[in-house]
C-alpha cells in the first residue's frame, strides 16, 4: 500500500448506514490494507502524517474509539516526527519481528496449531491456489502472516468477490485473528497497542458481517444423483 494512497474514512465505520454496498466494501478493503501495511512494516513519516490528520466519528462506538486512539498516537506531542518514526521502527521489530521471532508471532499456524508452517498454512495455500492468488516474489513471509491474509481480504473485496470473501474470512481469519490483535493490544508501545485494539474491534465487526453474508449465500444440496455418475451396485445375494 502506498502511504499516500489510502482512502480509509474511519468516520463511516460502525453505526453508518449511508452509502452503497460498493462504497462499504471499498472502505473495508482500505481498512484491511491499512492493517496489513502497519503489521508488515513500521510506518513512514508520510503515513504517520496521513494518519494523524484523520477524523474519526464521535458516535461512541467501540470502533470509533479505537480509531481515535490510533490517530492520536500517530502524532506524539513534543516528539519530533523523525524521532517517532525511529521509535516505532524499533518497536515494530521488537513486537512483530525479533531476531528469532517477536513478542507477537502473527501467523495462523502459530495461533491455531502452536507451530509455524502447520496445517493452517497448508489449508490457506489450497484456497489461495483455487482463487488464483500467489505470494509476491519480494515477500518472504509465509502466506499465513496476518498481514498477508488481510491483503487477500482486501483483494477479494476490491474484486467484488464477497461470495468468496465471506467463507475465506470464516476459514482463515475468524479462528485466530482477534486473539493475535488482542495480544498486540497488550504491548507496551501505545501506537502498536492501539493498532491491536483497532484490529480486534474491526475483526469483531467483520465477524458479524461475514456471518450474515455466509447465512445469505445459497446452500448447494447434494443428492445421490449428484454424488456419483454410476448407480449404486446391488450388494444383496441373488
Amino acid at each position: 500500500m502506498n502511504d499516500t494512497s489510502a482512502t480509509t474514512r474511519p468516520d463511516t465505520q460502525e453505526g453508518a448506514h449511508e452509502g452503497t454496498k460498493e462504497d462499504t466494501d471499498a472502505l473495508r478493503a482500505d481498512i484491511y490494507r491499512l492493517l496489513a501495511r502497519l503489521l508488515r512494516e513500521p510506518p513512514s513519516a508520510e503515513l504517520l502524517t496521513w494518519l494523524s490528520a484523520l477524523d474519526a466519528d464521535a458516535d461512541g462506538s467501540t470502533l470509533a474509539k479505537r480509531w481515535t486512539a490510533l490517530i492520536q498516537s500517530a502524532g506524539t506531542p513534543g516528539m519530533p516526527q523523525e524521532a517517532l518514526v525511529k521509535k516505532l521502527s524499533a518497536a515494530h521489530f521488537r513486537h512483530l519481528v525479533g531476531v528469532v521471532q517477536g513478542e507477537i508471532t502473527p501467523y495462523a499456524s502459530w495461533y491455531r496449531q502452536g507451530n509455524l508452517m502447520d496445517e493452517a498454512l497448508l489449508a490457506l495455500r489450497r484456497d489461495l491456489r483455487r482463487l488464483g492468488i500467489s505470494r509476491a516474489e519480494e515477500c518472504h513471509d509465509p502466506e499465513d502472516h496476518l498481514a498477508a491474509v488481510c491483503e487477500t481480504m482486501a483483494m477479494l473485496l476490491d474484486d467484488g468477490q464477497q461470495d468468496e470473501a465471506a467463507p475465506f474470512f470464516m476459514a482463515h481469519l475468524a479462528p485466530w485473528a482477534s486473539r493475535c490483535f488482542d495480544d498486540l493490544a497488550a504491548v507496551d508501545t501505545p501506537f502498536y497497542a492501539h493498532l491491536g485494539a483497532l484490529g480486534s474491534a474491526f475483526m469483531s465487526e467483520e465477524h458479524r458481517h461475514q456471518t450474515d453474508e455466509v447465512a445469505r449465500q445459497p446452500v448447494r444440496v447434494i443428492t445421490p444423483d449428484t454424488c456419483s455418475a454410476n448407480p449404486t451396485p446391488d450388494m444383496t445375494d441373488n
